[in-house]
């Protein structure tokens, strides 16, 4: 499937009720992963072209060109392209913000086939503004994107609520525990998005908020700290120290733990040697 996808990068003024997370533009290439997932924000999707299904919860959906969905967070859905008219759309991720909509459900998808194009024109120029990356780009698609959730508003004339600006706190704390537990394994921000079934750049986004650093950076302070444990503790060598801790390579070791502690390994243990003989 190509995807191309442009996160949000830059800190949106706390005034905004709603925040844009990223944009992406994807097109069915014969390999489309389809697999249930669960955001903690809210999404927009616009079919450009193309056939398919749009599968919400237990429910399946016909999709076709001008289609639009909204899916509100916490609802399981993927899309499956049709093989021989393969789908594509642009979708908006955004935080804050949630629909109502008749019958309590937290999902909708319409026409616009027979309507003017104004929804696919502020989603595209919001597109177009990332994909450029223009001075103040990020800023001019906040405001598309207000100004895109007025015309839905009047489109379809349903109801809408503020949601709190975070809500994946059970989401980031359980990637904290994996990180912890499984240190020593091969972890990656893909493997983390898999594990929480959130996208990877929002994932990432929320557990910085959420801990003050990423969840790399926090597994490399992990594997820290197991081996300063190691090393005080035991007469491991250098190496297995590395090893044991989760790192790749001694040397790779070597250079998080300088610029960490501010001194070698072995300068380490033999402060702690030190330290335990007085």
């Amino acid at each position: 499937m190509g995807t191309s996808i442009y996160p949000m990068t830059q800190p949106i003024a706390d005034t905004a009720q709603n925040k844009l997370l990223y944009i992406t533009h994807s097109k069915y290439e014969n390999d489309w992963p389809s697999q249930p997932h669960i955001h903690p924000f809210t999404e927009l999707f616009y079919v450009k072209d193309g056939l398919g299904d749009f599968m919400i919860e237990e429910e399946k959906y016909a999709i076709q060109k001008d289609d639009f969905v909204i899916v509100n967070a916490g609802i399981s859905h993927t899309e499956v392209s049709s093989p021989s008219m393969p789908l594509e759309y642009v979708t908006i991720g955004m935080e804050g913000l949630s629909f109502s909509f008749e019958g309590n459900k937290d999902y909708i998808i319409f026409s616009c086939k027979n309507e003017p194009k104004d929804l696919l024109f502020y989603m595209s120029a919001m597109l177009s503004e990332m994909e450029e990356k223009n001075r103040d780009c990020e800023v001019i698609c906040q405001n598309l994107l207000e100004v895109l959730i007025i015309k839905l508003i009047r489109r379809t004339n349903f109801a809408f609520e503020v949601t709190p600006s975070v809500q994946i706190n059970r989401e980031c704390v359980k990637i904290k525990r994996y990180i912890e537990a499984n240190y020593v394994q091969n972890i990656t921000l893909d493997s983390l998005a898999r594990l929480s079934h959130l996208n990877k750049y929002y994932m990432a986004h929320a557990f910085t908020l959420h801990y003050g650093c990423s969840p790399i950076r926090y597994l490399c302070q992990t594997r820290i700290k197991a081996s300063k444990e190691l090393l005080a503790n035991t007469d491991y060598s250098i190496t297995e120290v590395a090893q044991y801790a989760g790192f790749s390579s001694q040397s790779y070791f070597a250079q998080c733990f300088l610029k960490s502690c501010g001194l070698t390994a072995s300068a380490y243990r033999k402060g702690c040697k030190k330290q335990a003989a007085l």
